[in-house]
């Protein structure tokens, strides 16, 4: 599924969701949802009746939609593609549509911090975290990527994180591209620590994490990583050229006490590839 926007220049996400579609062989759903409407009327012009203005919303989301539907059959025309115009506020009528999805692709125009958090311009977030399946988001404009191309995923040894992994081989097998497995280490403020011992384990657990999954995509060329620092800041720029950046939603362990609010939405804000969040299985909030 993927939400449609009204602009036509921008349509980098439903790109993305036609190509990902008939990657999977799967049929595509185009959602375009209507908000309450807005006025562009000056103070002494007479507004039209509710039922002309609501009228006047379905025309002009059909025709968006429609727009969408041909755009999405000239690119992929073997995808089997349908439309859905709903009423309500966006965020909500994706989070509804997204219980009987296998993944939701939105567009991302990074936004500031504040208009991401507190104004109704941002669908990403409260979709992600209801939404019981991947929630890909992808950025406008294009970025640029790396050939050979490579996706990066973050484990930190949790369950989401594991559902992470075993998302991002799965991605990497359908794009043909690489992975990289990538565990940030994120050294304490205060008091002293093992160094050596710490990056040790953090070795272990990424290995533990990925074990397995490589006898099941044989294909996938596999990069292991511990990378020191933030891990915002580490996965942001491990992905600066990636197909795509991988994470699990409310992770825990090595991004101890880091959950959605932080790294996946910090990821969210400042990566320039499209950012797959994957929920831990059987989850829904």
């Amino acid at each position: 599924m993927v939400g449609v926007d009204a602009d036509p220049t921008k349509r980098m996400a439903l790109a993305w969701a036609v190509d990902e579609a008939a990657r999977r062989g799967s049929p595509l759903r185009l959602v375009h949802a209507q908000g309450v409407p807005t006025g562009g009327y000056r103070s002494r012009e007479v507004r039209p009746s509710w039922e002309e203005w609501n009228q006047a919303l379905h025309t002009e989301g059909e025709r968006v939609l429609g727009e969408a539907v041909a755009f999405a059959e000239s690119r992929r025309p073997g995808v089997a593609v349908s439309a859905l115009l709903a009423e309500g506020d966006p965020a909500w009528v994706l989070r509804e549509q997204a219980a009987d999805a296998g993944a939701v692709v939105l567009g991302s125009w990074h936004l500031s911090a504040a208009q991401e958090l507190f104004t109704s311009a941002s669908v990403a977030l409260p979709v992600i975290a209801h939404a019981p399946c991947p929630v890909i988001v992808v950025p406008e404009p294009e970025h640029v990527t790396q050939r050979p191309p490579y996706l990066v995923v973050g484990v930190d040894g949790s369950a989401h994180s594991a559902a992470a992994v075993d998302f991002a081989f799965e991605e990497a097998a359908l794009c043909g591209a690489a992975l990289r497995a990538v565990y940030v280490w994120h050294p304490p403020l205060l008091g002293t620590l093992d160094e050596h011992a710490a990056l040790g384990e953090c070795r272990r657990v990424l290995s533990e994490t990925v074990a397995g999954r490589t006898a099941t995509h044989p294909e996938v060329e596999l990069h292991h990583e511990v990378v020191s620092g933030h891990p915002v800041e580490v996965l942001t720029e491990a992905s600066a050229h990636a197909v795509g950046l991988v994470v699990g939603t409310r992770g825990r362990g090595g991004f101890a006490g880091m959950l959605l609010g932080s790294v996946s939405q910090g990821v969210l804000h400042h990566a320039r590839c499209p950012v797959l969040t994957v929920p831990r299985p059987g989850h829904v909030d």
